[in-house]
């Protein structure tokens, strides 16, 4: 194998195991910042994005007024957010062991983070800790219900990149043989990740929380609106209409949004 093929290796697994970050900003991204608008006031909030990529919602964030802090654990991705949004306080470290103090924050973002962690309990856990009482928590993440796995799979530990269908389907066992690199939720594992049923996580302060909004929402369906924009703005009308029934829990990604108590 040259050193061509070995980088694209390494670069498809880094892939795999991290995500890929939004690096534009289209109608799917700006859809969602609506909606984290109709969630939780942005101007003059102090918030964190709690995995921000190359920064393209700590920018946005920013537009919206809010002071902005922002993290993710691969450097290159701080450096570039750091371009991107110059006055944010941005730094390299895990979610699982956040270098802020409890109370800090009026919101956290996880945008299509928490799927990929080391410990996802311990990534809830901090987003917690460091909001402040009545902050809110908005996380965007893979539904275990959306037909297609959008991170790709291994076959015969080879990965493989694209949608792949009904993968989130299976039985736990083969699903994890196929998708070992990124988790995907359903929505009472999802829910008991920041509000869990023991007694013990009732008598800790710095993560009671309570359930503000859980839904699910389908894709922006951008590039095909930029190759077929017929088809696509079909697609949007359909499925967006069905985010308004029971059938929206086939969608895309969870949007929960969590109040800390």
């Amino acid at each position: 194998m040259d050193s061509t093929a070995i980088f694209e290796k390494q670069h498809s697994e880094q892939a795999a195991l991290r995500g890929v970050p939004s690096l534009v900003w289209r109608a799917g991204q700006e859809r969602r910042m609506g909606l984290i608008r109709q969630w939780t006031p942005l101007d003059g909030v102090r918030a964190l994005v709690d995995g921000c990529g190359v920064g393209m919602y700590v920018r946005g964030l920013h537009e919206q007024g809010a002071e902005v802090w922002g993290l993710d654990v691969e450097h290159q991705h701080v450096a570039e957010a750091a371009t991107l949004a110059p006055d944010a306080a941005l730094c390299q470290a895990a979610g699982e062991a956040l270098p802020y103090p409890d109370g800090m924050f009026d919101l956290v973002l996880s945008h299509e983070v928490i799927e990929h962690v080391q410990d996802d309990r311990a990534y809830a856990a901090e987003m917690m800790r460091v909001l402040r009482r009545g902050g809110r928590a908005i996380v965007f993440c893979p539904n275990r219900l959306y037909p297609f796995e959008t991170h790709g799979h291994y076959w015969r530990g080879q990965y493989h990149f694209g949608n792949t269908p009904l993968i989130n389907w299976l039985p736990d066992p083969l699903r994890n043989r196929l998708a070992p690199h990124v988790r995907a939720y359903t929505k009472a594992g999802l829910e008991a990740l920041f509000v869990p049923k023991s007694s013990s996580f009732e008598k800790d302060a710095n993560t009671q929380a309570r359930i503000v909004h859980h839904t699910a929402i389908y894709p922006g369906y951008d590039n095909v609106v930029y190759r077929r924009p017929e088809l696509g703005r079909v697609l949007r009308r359909v499925t967006y209409g069905l985010e308004q029934t029971p059938w929206r829990w086939f969608g895309l990604s969870h949007l929960l949004v969590i109040e800390r108590l």
